[in-house]
């Protein structure tokens, strides 16, 4: 009886668990927000981590972002062709790079590496009470740690997705040019046609979404990290696992929520 108890209670506890986490991670967004209202800006830091996550993670979106434009025009041809339509593929590749496949892609690329190296410096402060010895300085740590990779990861990101579409958007051409031999003025015909400020908008604000979620998960793991080493790889994966759910999560409500305030078709 008290196993079975037990059993119905799991639903119930691993609710109340997301719950905290939920709280959790307000708390820590609160505290972003009453740093970043009162001026405690490191722009040195900031500086340094727009170079750390910005340049260093150009090569992985990049090529992350060629490679998926070229086989989405690979596959798309494929199927369009069975319809007649194989030539207007165009619009469809540089659309869905911008709403969806550069967002989407390149957040998961940055946090994989970047939230993975946030948790990972971060716990490691916090196992070798590094944090409590700031604390004892009078520096916050949110002030010091987070809020300069916080903004760094808004300049950095908006950036970052502009460069998965736009190589996304050159293999397309090389593809649909090259190896099927659709015409350059009818290609990009289709493309300018169906391809708008709209569309690069709904990329940025995605973008932007997405750094806020990598940054405050990744950095929270850090932060709570325990049990020295062990605790820290612990934090890292967590902070990847959840960083990548989360923004999965939220891009479906982001699409819809996107899409309803600016329908499809409906230019700025």
């Amino acid at each position: 009886m008290d196993s079975l108890l037990g059993l119905l209670a799991l639903p119930g506890r691993a609710f109340l668990n997301f719950l905290g986490y939920l709280g959790q991670l307000g708390v820590l967004a609160g505290e972003l927000w009453d740093s970043l209202t009162k001026g405690r800006l490191r722009l040195r830091q900031m500086m340094e981590q727009v170079v750390v996550i910005g340049y260093g993670s150009q090569a992985v979106v990049i090529v992350t972002g060629a490679f998926t434009g070229a086989v989405f025009t690979a596959q798309s041809y494929f199927k369009f062709k069975d319809f007649g339509i194989g030539s207007t593929i165009g619009g469809v590749v540089s659309v869905s790079l911008c709403r969806e496949l550069g967002p989407v892609l390149a957040g998961l690329m940055v946090t994989g590496r970047v939230g993975a190296a946030m948790a990972a410096e971060i716990g490691t402060l916090k196992v070798s009470e590094q944090i409590d010895a700031l604390r004892v300085m009078g520096t916050h740590p949110v002030d010091f740690l987070v809020l300069p990779r916080l903004l760094a990861m808004l300049v950095s990101m908006p950036l970052l997705i502009a460069e998965c579409i736009v190589f996304g958007l050159a293999a397309a051409v090389m593809v649909g040019m090259g190896a099927f031999k659709i015409p350059h003025v009818w290609f990009w015909t289709h493309v300018v046609d169906h391809t708008n400020l709209q569309d690069l908008l709904f990329g940025m604000i995605k973008g932007f979404v997405f750094g806020i979620l990598i940054v405050v998960i990744s950095c929270h793991q850090g932060l709570i990290a325990t049990n020295g080493a062990v605790g820290v790889g612990q934090g890292t994966t967590r902070a990847v696992v959840f960083s990548s759910l989360a923004l999965l999560v939220a891009n479906f409500f982001l699409t819809f929520l996107l899409n309803y305030f600016f329908p499809l078709g409906k230019a700025l």
